[in-house]
């Protein structure tokens, strides 16, 4: 082993190794008179259990810097019959992600005459968050979702799993939230969930939607990056029950007749 190679191992950072052996892409780098270059985000979304299902939901709006640059972005993405994806980060490579998936899902099934096991779809999941590890390190591409899937056979069917940016894949126990208004939005759901009328689990489809309604309205309060409920312009944010007769999207004129109602 050469001094440099032992250097490297003393020292013990792999992406400063990575780095000096020129074995990752270039960083991105700019003049100091060059216009600034700023990443379009979206955010924020939030998953939890219900009673016989999962409901997944996130707010409309994208932003780069303090531009909100679209109020009607879908974060909710349905991957196949049982299954959606949540992206909370860069909307470009999520989406992206997200169709890989759906392609994916869609091959397995059509060649193994089967549908791909819970296992193989959140690790499928993970390596496409592994393999944009390149463009994390670099500030750029960052996606954090959330995936929700129905496994018939499981004695707890409705599953709810969220990722880091690097892939490693973390299984709900009741709910979970991602993106810059995540804190507000786990704060409201564990309140609710320990000191509210009943668990989670336990809330009807209308006493969920609600629920994420008053979430994601509270996180948008605190965060210039969260959509919340648009009251002028009537955008509602994106919400999908995921249950064992598949995927059911919540409309606009029951988010707004809920709304109305409950909320206004």
């Amino acid at each position: 082993m050469d001094q440099s190679s032992e250097h490297d191992t003393l020292l013990g950072d792999f992406v400063s190794v990575l780095k000096r052996r020129q074995l990752l892409p270039p960083a991105v780098t700019q003049r100091p008179d060059a216009e600034m270059f700023v990443e379009t985000r979206a955010t924020t979304i939030l998953g939890f259990k219900i009673a016989g299902a999962v409901l997944v939901a996130g707010d409309r709006r994208a932003t780069a810097g303090n531009i909100v640059m679209y109020d009607r972005a879908d974060k909710v993405l349905e991957i196949d019959r049982h299954s959606v994806m949540a992206i909370a980060g860069s909307p470009a490579t999520a989406w992206e992600m997200a169709r890989v998936l759906e392609h994916s899902f869609q091959f397995y099934r059509r060649s193994q005459l089967q549908d791909m096991s819970v296992e193989g779809k959140v690790r499928a999941l993970s390596k496409l968050l592994r393999d944009n590890l390149g463009m994390v390190v670099q500030g750029l591409g960052v996606v954090v979702p959330l995936f929700a899937t129905f496994e018939h056979k499981a004695a707890d069917p409705a599953k709810l799993y969220f990722y880091d940016a690097m892939g490693a894949q973390f299984e709900a126990t009741d709910f979970a939230s991602s993106g810059s208004g995540a804190p507000s939005v786990r704060s409201v759901l564990y309140y609710e969930n320990n000191w509210g009328t009943r668990p989670l689990r336990e809330r009807s489809k209308q006493e969920a939607i609600t629920l994420a309604l008053k979430a994601l309205d509270t996180a948008a309060e605190s965060d210039t990056a969260t959509g919340g409920v648009d009251r002028h312009g009537k955008i509602f944010p994106i919400i999908k029950i995921v249950s064992e007769t598949g995927i059911e999207t919540v409309a606009d004129a029951e988010l707004s007749e809920l709304f109305q109602s409950e909320l206004a």
